[in-house]
């Protein structure tokens, strides 16, 4: 039997500056950069609000003004901002600085620039039937290569039997991409760094301590780093 959603609360990371999706971004944070008709974010809060995700906190930076007036529009999920207006504090500093606001543990943190779709189960519903917060501080999506497109990378993780991950070896191929999609705890930001950080400084300790796991996700994903992968996606999201 599935389980219920591991939680009802979700931070979508948009405060980056999107340096690679310049020109568009020159006027415009990336989350506002359209895809197939509507803003990149959407891609995301849409996909929260199907699978039943009451509430997201959205942190920002880069052009903060266009991005709080652009989500007072939505109505579900319920949206707070975590504001790093004064810093920009990358994907490990944004997730302790929101903290406060993300008080169910587990909390779902996913990319504001994802596009995929799902499976037989929404990823929300997927990655809670394999979440064990008895031996997880964070569980994440991760997509084989012949499910990613616009993809030119050589891969983020390995992944054993049990699901749990280790890094890409340094000229490696590694068989797992990261998603951009991931269930955590709240033990996973215990005694963090202050300041700006990525999250691999917490997910490399979650790896020594055998408690950073993966789970392969069943649909397509689609990376949107760059303007010229743009056009690609949506032909493809026509397809699909």
């Amino acid at each position: 039997m599935s389980k219920p959603l591991a939680s009802d609360v979700a931070m979508v990371l948009s405060a980056g500056l999107g340096k690679r999706m310049r020109p568009l971004t020159a006027s415009r944070p990336k989350p506002l950069v359209q895809v197939a008709g509507k803003p990149l974010i959407d891609h995301a809060l849409d996909k929260l609000d199907e699978a039943g995700v009451a509430r997201a906190v959205v942190n920002v930076h880069y052009l903060a003004d266009a991005m709080e007036a652009y989500l007072a529009r939505r109505t579900s999920p319920e949206i707070s901002i975590s504001d790093e207006r004064e810093q920009l504090l990358e994907t490990g500093g944004g997730m302790v600085k929101a903290a406060p606001l993300l008080g169910t543990d587990p909390f779902f943190c996913l990319n504001s620039d994802n596009i995929w779709l799902d499976g037989p189960r929404n990823v929300f519903a997927h990655l809670s039937d394999h979440w064990d917060a008895e031996k997880m501080d964070a569980l994440l999506l991760l997509v084989p290569h012949a499910r990613a497109f616009n993809y030119r990378g050589k891969g983020d993780f390995h992944m054993d039997a049990m699901g749990r991950i280790s890094r890409r070896r340094t000229g490696r191929v590694a068989p797992f991409i990261y998603s951009g999609i991931q269930i955590v705890s709240h033990r996973l930001l215990r005694d963090a760094p202050e300041g700006p950080f990525g999250t691999m400084t917490l997910w490399q300790r979650a790896m020594d301590e055998g408690r950073l796991y993966g789970l392969s996700h069943h649909g397509l994903w689609y990376e949107v780093g760059e303007p010229q992968m743009i056009a690609p996606t949506e032909a493809a999201l026509k397809r699909d």
